[in-house]
């Protein structure tokens, strides 16, 4: 799950782009025509953030099948995994609509093809579905366990937080930071785990290979929560919002966030020759290569075309998606 995340910048007269995009720009503009307000409430939930909700409860998921060693569990407890998804996903569009009716007019100098940004949505709208997404997140966690409830109870208090004066912790770079890898990080792989864990189990244990992708999607958050201000300077400068970018520049922290992916993808590569429970072969190889990509795309970017970006933002969120679908896979070739 990945409740509280990041921000991608948004396309506009810059032609800066800010999220992964699997449609077509004519099938984009078919289902605008059609469905205008499904198109706006998709915008309005973060794309990103329904991917990156969607692929680690389901790789954490993979991982708890795993560690029992039968795939013949995975059919019983797809309810489990469907159950959990849904009050993520409801706990998902909460936050970031949260944040969304607290920016909005940031957002019309950062994001301005955001619903309400752009007036797709008045505010009473957004705030009508962020109150139904966050009761459906509360009341659908509690009725289905301890460690989910746990889960989404904490990472909406933060959420909330971040977003919501007089707190609004998204005001100070570190305490920002500190939200964003806390709840992607530490409490959605960790709680989800133990909640997947339960259902199969019964007794609810963490073992190392978790620990191991917790630590890495911790410090990989980290990266991304610093480098997501870089294309986002004019508008956090303009409304007093500190960041990271703003006080040390935009070089600085394009190579700080470098810096941290690579100890990333080292750090799992070591990993990949001791860990128990991993297929190494396929663990070391794959983060070898998508090492050598990192830098690739690294070495292109030009940090005065915002295009370029925010296209290697994107490209980070796609490294990102990766790691759901490549670590449960190395844990299931072990079994």
């Amino acid at each position: 799950m990945s409740l509280l995340s990041p921000r991608p910048s948004s396309q506009s007269s810059s032609q800066l782009s800010s999220q992964p995009s699997s449609t077509s720009p004519r099938s984009t503009h078919r289902f605008q025509h059609h469905f205008p307000w499904l198109y706006a409430f998709w915008k309005f939930s973060r794309p990103h953030t329904i991917i990156g909700t969607s692929l680690s409860a389901i790789g954490l998921w993979l991982i708890a099948l795993a560690e029992t060693g039968r795939w013949d569990l995975g059919v019983v407890a797809l309810p489990a995994l469907a159950g959990a998804l849904l009050a993520c996903l409801c706990g998902n569009v909460y936050i970031v609509g949260l944040n969304q009716l607290e920016d909005v007019e940031i957002d019309q100098v950062n994001k301005p093809h955001l619903p309400l940004a752009s007036g797709e949505f008045s505010r009473s709208q957004g705030l009508a579905i962020v109150v139904l997404s966050g009761i459906a997140a509360l009341g659908l966690s509690a009725v289905q366990g301890v460690w989910l409830m746990a889960t989404v109870w904490t990472s909406l208090l933060i959420g909330t937080a971040y977003s919501l004066p007089p707190i609004r912790l998204k005001r100070f770079p570190v305490w920002a930071s500190l939200c964003i890898f806390t709840v992607r990080g530490g409490i959605v792989n960790l709680g989800l785990f133990l909640h997947f864990n339960q259902s199969f189990q019964g007794v609810p244990r963490l073992p190392v290979t978790v620990w191991a992708l917790t630590l890495f999607v911790v410090v990989f958050t980290f990266a991304i929560a610093i480098f997501k201000d870089i294309p986002d300077m004019e508008g956090d400068r303009r409304y007093q919002i500190t960041t990271f970018t703003i006080r040390l520049g935009a070089i600085a922290v394009f190579r700080l966030a470098r810096l941290v992916l690579t100890a990333c993808y080292l750090g799992m590569i070591w990993a990949g020759f001791w860990l128990p429970g991993v297929n190494p072969v396929f663990l070391i190889a794959t983060h070898a290569l998508l090492l050598i990509a990192l830098w690739l795309r690294s070495l292109q970017v030009d940090l005065q075309q915002k295009t370029q970006v925010a296209r290697f933002y994107q490209f980070i969120w796609k490294l990102f998606f990766l790691e759901y679908v490549l670590f449960p896979i190395a844990c299931l070739l072990a079994t």
